[in-house]
């Protein structure tokens, strides 16, 4: 899904105030994580995620990973905290 810049601003202000529901340890994305990633997009729909033990490259390699295994679309990226969005079958943000 591609946002539009005032779209990704919107979720942005949204996730500020969003505590991480998902931790990402050295050891990667493992299955367990992955469904836990599911999990979380598919009750939020906007989820931050806590990556420890990667630098910054490695950091924009996961996000791009965990995009692609779950159809969701980046949306910020700051330190070693992630957010990412996925629309729910019954979505629960208006996107403007």
């Amino acid at each position: 899904m591609h946002l539009s810049g005032k779209q990704l601003n919107h979720l942005r202000s949204l996730a500020h105030h969003l505590k991480p529901v998902v931790f990402i340890g050295a050891a990667g994305l493992s299955e367990p994580v992955l469904a836990e990633i599911e999990t979380a997009l598919a009750h939020h729909e906007l989820v931050k995620m806590k990556i420890s033990g990667a630098d910054k490259a490695g950091r924009k390699a996961l996000m791009l990973d965990v995009c692609e295994k779950t159809g969701a679309s980046p949306v910020q990226q700051i330190g070693n905290r992630l957010v990412l969005y996925r629309r729910a079958q019954k979505p629960r943000i208006d996107l403007p």
